[in-house]
């Protein structure tokens, strides 16, 4: 059971219980039950994949940490931290990762970059991505409460090699953006270009 897993790498300066309080505060109980089959998932993955599970555990709970803020944090934000003023086209798909991770640094003491960059890349990717990253990145995209096309497919790709479930992810989400005329942030064009071809007979 993760209410067992005893943080003790020093990574977050609180416990699993009290980030766990912290979320139910932070997020509506749709969102909350959902970051915390994420962290499930990615344990899951960890596990598999020789990924230090604390801190898939941590990550795996504080990506939506910012998702339920108001459009005008996340600006402050960026203008606070000097972040690239491109961030400002877009909204909070992308800002609740790229900026909450400047929150979670700021509002709950997690300073281990490859804990902020999972959740900085958690929707868009990157074109170079840890093993956390990974995990977190395919964590959210097959959670057991994810239902639509594809995400049965998803998983067992997943569950056969992580690094083809980052290429088939990328190209499933890049084709859902281009096909209902949603803006593409550029970070994920560039992931799509470093793990799509390389893995293309694998994800068909």
């Amino acid at each position: 059971m993760n209410e067992e897993l005893v943080y003790n790498k020093n990574y977050i300066p609180m416990t699993r219980s009290e980030l766990i309080d912290r979320l139910k505060k932070a997020l509506k109980d749709k969102r909350f039950q959902h970051v915390l089959r994420v962290e499930e998932t990615a344990i899951k993955l960890a596990e598999q994949y020789g990924v230090d599970v604390e801190k898939a555990s941590i990550a795996g709970l504080c990506h939506d940490y910012a998702k339920q803020r108001p459009d005008e944090d996340f600006i402050a934000e960026i203008k606070k931290k000097g972040l690239n003023p491109l961030l400002l086209d877009y909204g909070n798909a992308i800002w609740h990762g790229v900026v909450g991770a400047e929150l979670i640094k700021d509002e709950l003491g997690i300073w281990d970059e490859d804990i902020l960059n999972a959740v900085r890349h958690h929707t868009t990717g990157a074109p170079v991505m840890t093993k956390l990253e990974q995990v977190i990145y395919m964590a959210d995209y097959i959670e057991p409460g994810r239902d639509f096309a594809g995400v049965k497919k998803a998983r067992v790709i997943t569950a056969a090699n992580l690094q083809a479930g980052v290429a088939y992810q990328t190209k499933h989400t890049l084709t859902y953006l281009i096909g209902n005329g949603k803006p593409v942030y550029p970070k994920t064009i560039d992931t799509y270009n470093a793990w799509v071809p390389q893995y293309e007979g694998e994800i068909d």
